[in-house]
C-alpha cells in the first residue's frame, strides 16, 4: 500500500468539504478520508464561513450551485476576510466554467461532475504542497469474487472505482453497452457497502409498463386503481437502508422522473392512492446503456436528475476492447455450466479473439452454454460454437487479418482527430464523439497501455 499523503513531517493536512447533496459530501469524504487527509464537512456556503472562522484548513472543495450563498459567492466572502484558503469549485454546469475562469478572487482550480477521482487526488495534491511523487497510487485491497474476471487494467481500473465508492452513500451512475455486466458491478458495490447487510432491490424500468411503474417503485393503497385490492410496498420501501438499482433508467416517464427526484432530494415519496408521506433510506444506483448527456440534449431526461444522480459515473468497457478477459471468462462459464474445465482449441481461440463481440459478456456466456451442451468432452471446438462466432473464424482463414484490431485502430484515429479539433478537451471530445466523459478517459487509459500517445494534456 502506498504511503498516505496527509502527513508532511507532522502535520495532518486538513480538508473542508461544502455541498448540499449528502452523496456528493460522502463520495468526497470518503474517497480523501481513504487517501489519508482529515476532513470536515459543511452542507452550505453559509455553514462553510462559520467553519473557516473557528478552525484551520489547508484546502477547501466546494460546490458551486447551492441553496443561500453560492460556492461563488462563498469564495469572494473568504477572499474579502483575507483568508488565503486553496479552493477547488465543483460543476455540473458549463455556463460556470468561464466564471470560474475569469474569478477575480482565484479558484485554484475547477472540477466538472461527476467528479474524476484521480483528478481530484491531484488536484488536492497539489493544492495543498504534496509533490506527484508524494501522491498515492490509489489501490484498492479488497479481493474479487472468483465469479468475476479483471486481468486487464481497464476492468481492474472499474473495480478499483467501485471499490472507493462502495463505503459511500453516494448515488452511482453504471453505464455500458448492453451485456457488459452492469448488474454484476452494482452487486458488487452493494457487497462492499456498509448496506450489505440491507437488501438489494433490482428494478428494470424497461421490462414494467409505465402504467405499473410507479406502483411498482412507490407502492399503492388498496383501491388506488382497478385491481388493487390490497395495499402493497413498492421498492423503495423495500429498499430501506439497503440499495436499489434502477436499470434502464432513460425508459422512465418524466412524470416519474419528477417523483424520482423527490425521493433524490429528501428521501419521501407517496403511494399511489394516498397523501401520506413515507421515508426511505436507500442508496440510488441508477444503470443505463444509454448516453443520458444525450438523453437530456433531446429533452427525454431531466437534466436536474441527471446531476442527481450521476455523483460518480462508472463505464464498463465493451468486451470487444478487454480481449486478456475473454478466454478466462469463457473458462469460467464452461466451468460453471459442465463442472469441467474447458480445453479450448486453437482455431476456438482464434475466433474468440478475433471475433468483436457484439452482446459483450452476455453473448460470450451464452456461447459457452450452447459449447458445453453440444461438446461431450472437455475439448470445445468451432463446430460447438454458435454460427454468428464462428464466422469471425472464417474471416481471419480468408485472409482478413484481425478484424477486431482493424476497429480498434478506427475509433484510436477518430478519437485522436477529435481530441484535435476541441483543444484535448475531454469534455468537448466526449461530446463531439457522442460517449460519455468517462468513457473517452478509459479509452485513453487504454490506448495509452498500448502503447499509442493519444493526448498530451490532462485537461
Amino acid at each position: 500500500m502506498p504511503t498516505k499523503p496527509s502527513r508532511t513531517g507532522s502535520k495532518i493536512i486538513r480538508l473542508l468539504v461544502v455541498d448540499d447533496d449528502a452523496g456528493q459530501r460522502s463520495l468526497i469524504t470518503s474517497f480523501l478520508k481513504g487517501q489519508g487527509f482529515e476532513t470536515e464537512v459543511a452542507e452550505s456556503g453559509e455553514e462553510a464561513l462559520k467553519k473557516l472562522g473557528q478552525g484551520t484548513y489547508e484546502m477547501m472543495v466546494s460546490d458551486v450551485r447551492m441553496p443561500g450563498i453560492s460556492g461563488l459567492e462563498t469564495l469572494h466572502q473568504i477572499r474579502e476576510r483575507g483568508i488565503a484558503l486553496p479552493v477547488v469549485l465543483v460543476t455540473a454546469f458549463p455556463d460556470i466554467r468561464d466564471a470560474v475562469g475569469a474569478m477575480r478572487d482565484g479558484a485554484v482550480n475547477y472540477l466538472e461532475k461527476p467528479i474524476d477521482l484521480d483528478e481530484l487526488l491531484a488536484i488536492v495534491c497539489r493544492g495543498t504542497g504534496l509533490s506527484t511523487r508524494e501522491a498515492p497510487v490509489m489501490v484498492v485491497d479488497k479481493p474479487l469474487p472468483e465469479h468475476i474476471v479483471a486481468r486487464g487494467t481497464q476492468m481492474q481500473a472499474v473495480f478499483r472505482d467501485a471499490a472507493l465508492v462502495a463505503g459511500s452513500d453516494s448515488r452511482i451512475l453504471i453505464t455500458g453497452e448492453s451485456g457488459v455486466g452492469k448488474e454484476v458491478l452494482a452487486d458488487l458495490i452493494h457487497s462492499w457497502s456498509s448496506r450489505v447487510r440491507g437488501p438489494m432491490i433490482k428494478v428494470n424500468c424497461a421490462a414494467i409498463p409505465e402504467t405499473l411503474l410507479e406502483s411498482e417503485l412507490f407502492g399503492h393503497e388498496k383501491g388506488a386503481f382497478t385491481g388493487a385490492h390490497m395495499e402493497r410496498k413498492g421498492r423503495f420501501e423495500e429498499a430501506h437502508e439497503g440499495t436499489i438499482l434502477l436499470d434502464e433508467i432513460t425508459e422512465m416517464s418524466p412524470h416519474l422522473q419528477a417523483k424520482l427526484l423527490r425521493v433524490i432530494q429528501d428521501g419521501r415519496f407517496q403511494r399511489l392512492g394516498s397523501n401520506r408521506d413515507r421515508q426511505t433510506d436507500a442508496r440510488i444506483l441508477a444503470a443505463t446503456n444509454r448516453n443520458l448527456e444525450e438523453q437530456v440534449a433531446s429533452g427525454a431526461f431531466r437534466e436536474d436528475l441527471f446531476y442527481r444522480l450521476n455523483v460518480m459515473e462508472i463505464y464498463i468497457p465493451p468486451l470487444r476492447d478487454r480481449a486478456e478477459d475473454v478466454l478466462e471468462l469463457a473458462a469460467r462459464f464452461f466451468l460453471e455450466f459442465t463442472g469441467r474445465r474447458a480445453r479450448l482449441s486453437p482455431p476456438v481461440v482464434e475466433c474468440f479473439q478475433n471475433y468483436n463481440w457484439p452482446g459483450n459478456v452476455r453473448e460470450l456466456r451464452n456461447a459457452m452454454e450452447r459449447a458445453s451442451l453440444m461438446c461431450h468432452g472437455e475439448l470445445v471446438l468451432l463446430e460447438h460454437l454458435p454460427a454468428r462466432v464462428r464466422s469471425s473464424a472464417g474471416s481471419v482463414g480468408n485472409g482478413v487479418k484481425n478484424p477486431a484490431g482493424r476497429l480498434e485502430d478506427i475509433e484510436r484515429e477518430a478519437i485522436v482527430h477529435a481530441l484535435r479539433a476541441n483543444h484535448c478537451n475531454r469534455t468537448e471530445t466526449a461530446k463531439a464523439l457522442g460517449i460519455s466523459r468517462r468513457a473517452l478517459t478509459y479509452k485513453i487509459q487504454r490506448f495509452r497501455e498500448l502503447g499509442y500517445e493519444v493526448d498530451s494534456t490532462d485537461s
